[in-house]
């Protein structure tokens, strides 16, 4: 953030009371000085306030020094003025220095916890940016008063003051809810959001596409605060990495509780993107004839290509023609799925080479052989591949069949699509 300040002069409200509107990027980096500028303390490195209705109240100013030395923290009441180029305090008790700055719970950290923190717009379905904080000094106070989420504001953070893009977008503290994290986080961060209760209103489908967007901490916070019915429907939407992360950091009551709203598919399409560990935390917290049921089809979706396979399928040599092959697939013990593609195997009858589709056989000439018009080398699965991954791979290809073969290239069956479905 640039050093470039603007600090506007007090005005007079109707009621005949001064105050003044300051934003923090008017503020950080300035100068902190005892009586004069020459006897400078440091530069401003955060405003702290603590929660205060109806707008949160600033107890002090942070200072960081570097180079291993202590940071300090100054109390408000020890601010003297703020003006164009300095802020100015009284000197420390006893000629002694300031103590070291302690966070204290429920502390808003101006620069730490608000800005270009995420907030999320009153809407539910977009999200902003936090650039700057808008402050209101009245009767010796400093209250927060807005969050600015305007290009403006990201254009005064660099301290680029001369260009305005368009009129200040700034979003009253009262339409703004701070979350603490201290549920989810070790250290008390402060997050934005809408408020608890239009974050209940919103669909679970809106919700994580918002929680996708957020950062680790934030996210969190932002799932802490729904009860365990929405935040059951939210985790269901989700894309499985934000699943995996909600429920690394979800306590085991709370989990317990968001677990018991999902129905066993649900329940089911979770566990399965989960790490063997959290699944195996996350199934010990179901009753019994539950996690049996999910157990059941997680071990379903996890059959391998030979344990789904059929060794019922088509084959012939390479020298083969067409009419050759359409005279055979004519037998009436087929099975109509059996004929959807003809495997060309080697001279040793193993070995695949190549794969013909039943739709462009029936359109060639009978003298054909299968080594003219076959697709090789042929898409294949080993034959431990597991049913996700079969339905991927006929997802991709949109085949109707897959052969199955070993390291050697031996055939050693078919899965069909409609056994993975």
């Amino acid at each position: 953030m640039a050093q470039s300040h603007s600090i506007p002069p007090a005005s007079v409200s109707s009621k005949g009371e001064a105050y003044r509107l300051l934003f923090f990027s008017d503020l950080y980096k300035l100068p902190v000085c005892i009586g004069t500028v020459k006897q400078r303390l440091g530069k401003l490195t955060d405003l702290v306030f603590r929660q205060a209705e109806p707008y949160p109240e600033a107890v002090g100013l942070y200072l960081e020094h570097g180079w291993g030395k202590p940071t300090e923290f100054i109390p408000w009441e020890k601010v003297i003025k703020i003006d164009q180029d300095s802020i100015f305090v009284a000197p420390p008790p006893n000629g002694e220095v300031y103590p070291p700055f302690v966070d204290q719970k429920g502390w808003i950290l101006v620069d730490a916890h608000l800005m270009g923190r995420t907030i999320l717009d009153m809407d539910g379905r977009r999200t902003e940016v936090v650039n700057d904080v808008h402050f209101l000094e009245t009767r010796g106070k400093l209250h927060i008063a807005h969050v600015d989420v305007s290009f403006n504001g990201f254009l005064r953070r660099w301290g680029i003051r001369n260009l305005r893009w368009i009129k200040d977008r700034l979003i009253s503290w009262k339409y703004v809810q701070p979350l603490s994290v201290e549920d989810v986080v070790k250290n008390d961060v402060v997050s934005l959001s809408v408020t608890r209760e239009d974050v209940k209103e919103l669909p679970g489908e809106d919700l994580a596409d918002i929680l996708e967007e957020l950062s680790g901490e934030e996210q969190q916070a932002l799932f802490a605060a729904l009860d365990s019915e929405k935040a059951a429907e939210t985790l269901v939407e989700a894309e499985p990495r934000a699943q995996r992360q909600l429920v690394a950091n979800l306590r085991r009551e709370k989990a317990r509780h968001i677990l018991s709203e999902m129905s066993v598919p649900q329940l089911a399409d979770l566990f399965s993107v989960l790490p063997h560990d959290d699944l195996i935390e996350m199934m010990e917290l179901l009753p019994k004839d539950q996690s049996d049921r999910v157990q059941a089809i997680l071990n379903e979706r996890e059959a391998t290509a030979r344990a789904l396979m059929t060794s019922e399928y088509v084959s012939a040599r390479p020298n083969a023609t067409v009419g050759e092959v359409m005279g055979s697939l004519r037998q009436p013990d087929r099975e109509p799925r059996c004929v959807s593609y003809v495997y060309v195997l080697k001279d040793d009858g193993k070995t695949l080479e190549g794969v013909v589709d039943l739709r462009e056989l029936v359109l060639e000439a009978p003298e054909k052989k299968l080594e003219d018009i076959m697709t090789s080398p042929a898409v294949t699965v080993e034959e431990d591949m597991i049913r996700e991954e079969l339905g991927e791979l006929f997802e991709k290809y949109r085949f109707r069949s897959l052969p199955v073969v070993d390291a050697n290239d031996k055939l050693l069956g078919v899965v069909h699509y409609n056994d993975i479905v």
